[in-house]
C-alpha cells in the first residue's frame, strides 16, 4: 500500500499560520517554480463536525483514497476552514501539483478581473479579429477570426480538437498560429467543443488588454492576495503563460481559488473578484459533452463545468486525470484534489474514482 500523509482536524480550531518569503518574484522559464514576496497564508482549521461534515464519514473518503493509484492529495474546505486533507504515495502538503485543465478556470477567473478593471469591459462579444489584430494579420485566412470571446469561453467555438494532442500543441512554434490554422469543423449537436488551442487564444487576448502576461496578471490579481506565494506555470516556444493548462499549484491553494468562487469571489472578506462574473461564470450556458460518475446534467459555464450530486448544485474545474476544484455554493463547500495524469487506457476509470470520493464528501455535508 503507497505511503500516505494524514491530517484530520477533530476538534478546535487554529489560528492564521504565514510566512514571508525573502525572494521576489523570479522570472519564469518553461516550467519553473515562481516565488512571490507575499506571505504565504496557510488556512484556518476547524473540526469536520463543527461544520456539519461527520468526522468519521471524511475519515473514511480519505482512508478510501488510497485504493485511487493516482491520486496524490484532497482537501476539504467549508466555511472557510480547512476541515481535512490527505497525501498519497509519498506527496507532501507543499508539493506543487499540476492542475492541468483547471487553469482555463484560473484563466476565466482573470477575464473577470479584466472586465471589472476595464480593460476587456464591453469586449465580450468582441471577435479574435479585433482583439488580436497583429494575429489575425499574420493569419488573415483565419476561421477564427470571427469568433467572439463569449464563445470561446463558453465552449462554443465549433472547432474540434483531440485533448490527447495538447502536448504537441505546447511544444508548437507558435500555439497561436496553430490556434489561427485550424479549419471549421462540424460542431457536435450539443455545440460544445473542448479546444484547447482556441482557449489558448484567451491568454494572449488578455496580455493585449492588460500589457503584461497572464501570469503576472494571476500573480496580482489572484496568488497575492490570496497568499499563494509559489507555483509554476508552463511557457510556450513563444515564452507566453498556456492559458489552457500547464499551471501547477499546491492542493492547499487549488482549495483557495475554489473557496473564493464559493464565496462569491470573496477572499475572508476582500472582494478579490466581482460577485458578477462569479455568477454568470458559473451559470450553465449549455450542455456539456463530457461525463464523470456520478454527476448528473454535466455542463458548462465559462470554462467552468456545471452540475448536480444528488439534488446539489456543484461547479468545478477540470483537470485531465482527476483534477478538480469543486465548490457546492449553496452549502458553502470546497473540495481540490491531486491527481496525477494517466495513460489513455485508465483515463475514464481514475477521473470517475476521484470525483467519486469527492461525491461521498459532497453527499455527507449537511445542509
Amino acid at each position: 500500500m503507497p505511503p500516505t500523509r494524514r491530517r484530520l482536524l477533530i476538534a478546535g480550531s487554529l489560528g492564521l499560520a504565514g510566512c514571508a518569503s525573502p525572494r521576489g518574484t523570479q522570472p519564469l522559464r518553461r516550467d519553473t517554480v515562481a516565488l512571490l514576496d507575499v506571505p504565504t497564508v496557510e488556512w484556518q482549521e476547524a473540526s469536520p463536525e463543527r461544520h456539519g461534515i461527520p468526522a468519521p464519514t471524511l475519515t473514511a473518503v480519505l482512508d478510501d483514497g488510497v485504493k485511487v493509484e493516482g491520486l496524490r492529495g484532497m482537501v476539504v474546505v467549508r466555511d472557510g476552514f480547512l476541515l481535512g486533507e490527505r497525501y498519497y504515495a509519498g506527496a507532501e502538503p507543499d508539493d506543487l501539483q499540476p492542475i492541468n485543465s483547471v487553469t482555463k478556470s484560473v484563466t476565466s477567473m482573470l477575464v473577470g478581473k479584466a472586465l471589472e478593471r476595464g480593460t476587456l469591459r464591453g469586449r465580450l462579444d468582441a471577435t479574435v479579429r479585433e482583439l488580436l489584430p497583429d494575429a489575425i494579420r499574420k493569419n488573415p485566412d483565419s476561421a477564427l477570426g470571427g469568433l467572439t470571446l463569449r464563445a470561446i469561453l463558453a465552449g462554443r467555438s465549433g472547432f474540434a480538437w483531440d485533448i490527447f494532442d495538447s502536448s504537441d500543441l505546447a511544444n508548437a512554434p507558435d500555439p497561436v498560429a496553430v490556434a489561427l490554422g485550424q479549419p471549421r469543423g462540424v460542431p457536435p449537436p450539443s455545440g460544445w467543443t473542448y479546444n484547447d488551442p482556441v482557449v489558448g487564444l484567451v491568454g494572449p487576448i488578455l496580455a493585449e488588454a492588460e500589457g503584461t502576461s497572464l501570469a503576472m496578471l494571476a500573480a496580482r490579481d489572484l496568488f497575492a492576495p490570496l497568499g499563494i506565494g509559489r507555483y509554476s506555470w508552463r511557457r510556450d516556444r513563444q515564452r507566453r503563460p498556456l492559458a489552457y493548462g500547464g499551471l501547477a499549484l499546491r492542493p492547499r491553494d487549488l482549495a483557495k481559488l475554489a473557496w473564493t468562487m464559493c464565496d462569491g469571489g470573496k477572499w475572508r472578506g476582500q472582494q478579490v473578484l466581482p460577485a458578477d462574473w462569479v455568477a454568470e461564470s458559473t451559470t450553465r450556458h449549455g450542455p456539456a459533452d463530457w461525463r464523470v460518475a456520478p454527476v448528473d446534467d454535466v455542463g458548462y459555464g465559462y470554462l467552468w463545468f456545471t452540475g448536480a450530486i444528488g439534488a446539489r448544485r456543484v461547479v468545478w474545474g477540470w483537470g485531465y486525470g482527476g483534477q478538480f476544484a469543486l465548490f457546492v455554493p449553496e452549502h458553502r463547500l470546497a473540495i481540490a484534489t491531486a491527481a496525477t495524469s494517466p495513460r489513455r487506457a485508465q483515463l475514464r476509470a481514475q477521473t470517475d474514482a476521484v470525483m467519486q470520493l469527492v461525491a461521498r464528501v459532497v453527499e455527507a455535508a449537511k445542509a
